[in-house]
């Protein structure tokens, strides 16, 4: 059966005329006639009454459109209800160095306008399908974000740098070179046990070093 008949049927009945409940779907009273004849064949029962200037309904028709006014206005709440406020849970997986983010006032400021929605940040630096493992979105670097994702900037340009203590260079010396690394103790990090460490990549361009550190 198709279920688009039925609204059609409670459309006519409270118009009690196939023109007017036409001109209120929104379409020709061909096809509102049409429609009631084709719910009429599929229950095998004569819903309306026809005449010339209006339509009334058979007692068949009466208890059909009594037993479908609760669960259509039911489904008409529910699709009302799309319009209010958000609600529920936003899951969020964010990479550690995105700090503007997790520190700023983005997130403030959308749990103060939509405070129906509880918002679950999970703080990982691991590459995943975020969609597979039940996350909303993601905050990932420009560089590892998936082609077939939809990708909105909510921070600037990241730039990390390499720094050691004042003691340890006092002891081993300043580095001007990333080759000058190849001699130092590296504190490295990798995503996961089975990931090797991440390469660090250092730019062209000479930056004057005003403190012990090398722009990274």
């Amino acid at each position: 059966m198709d279920l688009n008949l039925l609204p059609l049927l409670l459309v006519v009945a409270e118009e009690h005329n196939f023109r007017a409940a036409a001109d209120r779907l929104g379409v020709t009273r061909s096809a509102v006639s049409q429609g009631v004849k084709r719910l009429e064949g599929e229950l095998g029962q004569h819903l309306v009454m026809r005449t010339t200037r209006s339509v009334r309904l058979t007692e068949a028709g009466e208890r059909l459109v009594d037993q479908l006014r609760e669960p259509m206005d039911v489904v008409r709440i529910a699709l009302e209800a799309r319009d209010a406020l958000p609600r529920g849970r936003l899951r969020l997986a964010v990479t550690s160095i995105a700090e503007p983010f997790l520190y700023g006032p983005l997130l403030a400021r959308f749990t103060e306008k939509y405070p129906s929605v509880t918002v679950d940040v999970t703080v990982t630096d691991e590459e995943f399908d975020i969609v597979a493992h039940g996350y909303d979105a993601g905050v990932r670097l420009g560089e590892v974000i998936e082609q077939d994702m939809i990708a909105v900037p909510v921070g600037g340009p990241q730039r990390e740098i390499a720094t050691a203590a004042p003691a340890y260079l006092a002891r081993n010396g300043v580095p001007t070179h990333p080759r000058d690394l190849l001699t130092h103790r590296c504190i490295g990090w990798r995503l996961a046990p089975e990931i090797a460490p991440w390469r660090w990549e250092f730019s062209k361009t000479a930056i004057p070093l005003k403190s012990p550190s090398i722009r990274k």
